[in-house]
């Protein structure tokens, strides 16, 4: 409660300051939503984080989906509890999905400690949410983006699944997998863990069923696109709109440090960006290979391997900063290694504090971090 509060607070006192703290880009505007104004002040406080693809979750949550518009992208589980909270507001979008967003966010920090303390201790899972809630891009899970949705059901999945409750796991699963697209990760990493309790009591092939069962969540996205629109693919082919190309995850990322390091571009500050926070991530997988039980690291390097194997060229590792953020088995790997004494808890509180810090009031101010 006092990590959530302490970084809501904080966030709320940026919003307050962070117009002109950076010179503002220029709002982009979505097919049927137009982009608020920047607001100075107290009042921007309401509309700072109307931003970037927040609004193609405003649009589909008041409007629905287009077929011609490349929304199909957007998975649909989040839009449609923002529809419901908005309603139960009084038809505010804005302030509905944020609540569903914050709500989702405590939820999952519970969760999540809960089931820390399952699998390491009490002190590694006060260490992980403290480096969950301030992460350099952990702004996203209070503003109106799916990403704390996706934690919060990924995580019931996973500690469902842990206390042998697979008809639950299956059905967080699958709608975390109907939340966004990667959820597609918690099938193989749910089969794995049911595999490794087939000398337990019960029958092994139902904890498996229950595991390939996530993937009904995406499976009921795309009949209803070939019911609605005629168009089952519609959600796959509509990530042409965003130029994304099939690449190997090792060489999307050597295309993203040579960019970093200012091969081929005036100003490699973007690219700078996403190198340093994609890299704390992939780093602490890589590094806890052996201490992250199999079913977690199958999660965590799935949720890594997709995205690099899809990148925009241009600029490689376009919104894996935020993709990263709910990769928790990574902040178990640097939790663990700071009670250990193996990394400096106060350095890694620092860094990524100040790296909220100034993420956030750039994407207060359009740039483009999302």
């Amino acid at each position: 409660m006092i990590t959530f509060l302490a970084v809501r607070i904080g966030l709320i006192v940026l919003a307050a300051i962070a117009a002109g703290l950076f010179p503002a880009r220029d709002a982009v505007n979505v097919p049927g939503w137009v982009a608020p104004p920047l607001g100075h002040g107290w009042h921007g406080v309401f509309t700072a984080f109307e931003r970037q693809d927040a609004l193609w979750f405003l649009r589909i949550a008041t409007a629905g989906y287009s077929a011609a518009d490349g929304s199909a992208a957007f998975f649909p589980l989040y839009p449609l509890v923002v529809h419901a909270a908005s309603w139960i507001v009084g038809g505010r979008p804005l302030l509905g999905a944020t609540l569903v967003s914050n709500v989702a966010f405590f939820g999952s920090l519970l969760v999540l400690y809960d089931l820390t303390v399952s699998e390491f201790s009490e002190a590694v899972a006060r260490r992980t949410i403290v480096y969950v809630a301030i992460f350099p891009t952990a702004f996203f899970f209070f503003v109106p983006y799916s990403e704390s949705l996706f934690l919060l059901l990924s995580l019931v999945a996973f500690r469902e699944a842990r206390r042998d409750r697979w008809a639950s796991a299956a059905a967080a699963g699958a709608l975390a997998a109907l939340t966004r697209s990667i959820g597609v990760v918690l099938a193989p990493a749910l089969i794995v863990m049911a595999l490794e309790r087939r000398d337990e009591p019960g029958l092994p092939w139902r904890r498996m069923i229950a595991g390939a069962a996530v993937l009904l969540g995406p499976l009921a996205y795309l009949g209803w696109w070939g019911l609605a629109h005629g168009d089952a693919l519609a959600p796959i082919t509509a990530q042409e709109n965003w130029q994304r190309e099939v690449a190997s995850p090792l060489s999307t990322l050597w295309s993203a440090i040579k960019l970093a390091a200012g091969n081929g571009v005036a100003d490699p500050n973007y690219w700078l960006i996403d190198i340093l926070v994609v890299g704390v991530v992939v780093v602490a997988v890589v590094a806890g290979w052996r201490r992250l039980p199999l079913g977690y690291l199958t999660y965590a390097l799935g949720s890594l391997l997709i995205p690099l194997s899809y990148p925009f060229p241009p600029r490689p590792l376009l919104s894996m900063p935020r993709f990263v953020a709910v990769i928790f088995p990574a902040f178990w790997v640097l939790a663990d290694a700071a009670e250990r004494r193996r990394l400096p808890h106060t350095a890694i509180v620092v860094t990524f504090a100040g790296g909220f810090s100034l993420l956030a009031v750039l994407f207060m101010n359009w740039w483009y971090i999302f």
